[in-house]
């Protein structure tokens, strides 16, 4: 019998347009887990292209990283409880500007 070559599989690679970029975070957003939420913006940050994000932000490289890491973010943590407690959620729309991400 042949093997099987697996990979493991990667978001960022079927993010291909804005839609599905929208699509995505909105799914995460309604889960409402700071870590996937973080995890889902990791993976959209990834099919633009950490690269360009980082030019088109003005952010270094390395702060973008750190930013989306899924690995204790307190900031998001807070702001997901606060708007928890309002009975507030964030929704994702896309915009219909062209030159955004």
């Amino acid at each position: 019998m042949a093997k099987i070559k697996t990979r493991i599989w990667d978001a960022a690679e079927h993010l291909e347009t804005k839609e599905d970029m929208a699509a995505y975070l909105e799914a995460a957003l309604e889960d409402g887990d700071p870590a996937l939420i973080t995890a889902a913006l990791e993976d959209i940050a990834r099919s633009k292209g950490i690269k360009q994000l980082s030019h088109e932000t003005g952010l270094d490289q390395d702060n973008l990283y750190k930013a989306l890491s899924t690995v204790d973010n307190p900031a998001l943590v807070t702001v997901f409880k606060i708007f928890q407690s309002l009975g507030l959620k964030l929704q994702a729309i896309r915009t219909k500007d062209e030159t955004c991400f």
